[in-house]
């Protein structure tokens, strides 16, 4: 996925700012190839746990229409690590069956290091590292 650096910082901040529970959210994107992050929509975490999160299925309906009134799609679904590496969780892997062909961006917190963010298609249980790529660079 193609990210803006200003989108990107608001994944990392809003990962931040709910430490130490996880957050949550989604991107849009624009059709591509290649696909373009457009927003950046938060949700709550209705878990407010550190180890897991968990998006209200209502807010998660009704952001999804807008960004397809809005003329883009559902990209991906983002959330943070705060004390784990950004690689997806079993729990991750199971919830991903629901939705296939979305992108899991983590942000990963864990241990006071820089954030490290990186995303994955999960398909049938299969976890796959996708390229998080500056959408300003050539």
């Amino acid at each position: 996925m193609l990210i803006s650096r200003p989108l990107l910082d608001e994944l990392i901040s809003h990962a931040r700012e709910e430490a130490p529970n996880e957050c949550c959210g989604v991107v849009a994107v624009e059709a591509g190839p290649p696909v373009r992050a457009a927003t950046v929509h938060r949700a709550v975490n209705v878990a407010a746990s550190p180890l897991r999160f968990e998006v209200d299925g209502r807010q998660l309906l009704q952001t999804i229409e807008e960004i397809e009134s809005a003329g883009a799609e559902l990209g991906a679904i983002y959330h943070s690590h705060t004390r784990t590496a950004p690689y997806p969780s079993q729990t991750d892997i199971n919830f991903a069956a629901n939705w296939p062909g979305v992108e899991w961006i983590i942000v990963g917190l864990a241990s006071g290091a820089p954030p490290d963010v990186r995303s994955y298609l999960i398909d049938g249980g299969e976890v796959r590292e996708v390229a998080v790529e500056d959408a300003a660079a050539p």
